[in-house]
């Protein structure tokens, strides 16, 4: 029986996503037993997949601590793993894959970065460009595998398994409109639209449908959401009394959802995952090609600033866009509600109808 690694120490997204590894390597080898080393905040997105045998939590900043950090290589070094899969490719996981000794090592090579150590015994490259509409993050992750076994038909698309008891999921029932699930605030700053722009949004949905919404934010970010609640004009419609501040919670919240509409980050990833319709603005640094996902104008679609100004980058020297990258603020404002609501009304069209 093959010993199979998969290392992904990110965010929650990232965790999702890589899930496909371990989906298309149970094809290849499916008496092998596959664990997942990921961060503790992250293991909701995986849990119950039938593909992955054992989930390893590890917390992000113990990890950082060279003594603990000695102890996992040992930990993993005595399983001996067969194959180990490292798409993240940083530092810690790379010191992992080193000492493990396991005969397939396959990570990421970075372009223009010579490493001081054979830390894969397969490394794979990065691909040029997307060839598939489940974006180029996860298409690399497949690559992972396909550079070095053969697999006929791979599955690009992350799923999230619950179990009946998390289908149903009862706060939800006494509302009789669709439900929208709202990503107000991205993951982190960079990642969130200017605060009365969101208001507009919501302003403009409740105005248009009977629907009702709900907020999704992080537990942290209580605050910042509340602000954005007291610029909403029509507060009505929208609940702020159902929250969930875990991603398990989360997830049974969002398969009762109809739809979600959010700036971009794992939460789009899990509602993909759950077969939900998505709309989704991205923070105008991240690279589309990388995280736009299965989009196909109708049940997933999106709206990026280069889209809407496709030449704005060509006036701004590398200085120019590494800053922007630390504070997007300003290019933020200029994806404004007028941009935003029509290509948002289309969508909104195909799933919920307009009130008389």
């Amino acid at each position: 029986m093959k010993k199979i690694l998969i290392i992904q120490n990110k965010r929650i997204g990232d965790v999702l996503i890589s899930s496909v590894i371990a989906n298309n390597i149970k094809k290849i080898f499916p008496e092998s037993r596959v664990d997942f080393m990921a961060y503790d905040f992250t293991t909701g997105v995986i849990e119950n997949n039938p593909n992955i045998d054992r989930i390893i939590p590890i917390n992000e900043k113990e990890l950082k601590k060279i003594p603990n950090l000695i102890r996992m290589i040992r930990k993993v070094r005595k399983e001996r793993y067969d194959i180990i899969f490292d798409p993240y490719s940083k530092l810690q996981s790379r010191l992992i894959c080193y000492f493990s000794k396991a005969a397939y090592r396959i990570g990421n090579k970075r372009k223009h970065k010579k490493l001081p150590l054979p830390f894969y015994s397969h490394p794979v490259n990065l691909l040029d460009e997307k060839t598939q509409n489940c974006g180029k993050a996860i298409e690399d992750r497949v690559n992972l595998i396909t550079s070095v076994f053969s697999l006929k038909e791979p599955d690009f698309e992350p799923k999230i398994t619950l179990t009946e008891e998390e289908k149903n999921y009862p706060k939800l029932k006494t509302y009789k409109y669709p439900v929208i699930m709202l990503g107000i605030l991205g993951s982190t700053p960079q990642k969130s639209m200017p605060y009365e722009y969101i208001a507009e949004i919501v302003d403009y949905i409740v105005s248009t449908r009977n629907v009702h919404i709900l907020f999704n934010y992080a537990p942290h970010q209580k605050a910042e959401a509340n602000k954005i609640y007291e610029l909403c004009k029509q507060k009505e419609q929208i609940i702020l009394d159902i929250y969930e501040d875990s991603i398990r919670g989360f997830i049974q919240l969002m398969y009762t959802c109809d739809l979600m509409v959010a700036n971009e980050g794992g939460i789009v990833h899990i509602a993909k995952a759950l077969n939900k319709p998505t709309f989704t603005i991205f923070s105008p640094y991240v690279n589309k090609d990388h995280w736009a996902s299965f989009e196909d104008g109708k049940k997933h679609t999106s709206i990026h600033l280069l889209e809407e100004k496709p030449n704005l980058f060509d006036t701004f020297t590398f200085e120019e866009r590494k800053k922007i990258e630390e504070n997007p603020h300003d290019l933020y404002k200029q994806l404004t509600p007028e941009m935003i609501i029509p290509k948002l009304e289309k969508f909104l069209a195909l799933h919920i109808p307009r009130k008389p």
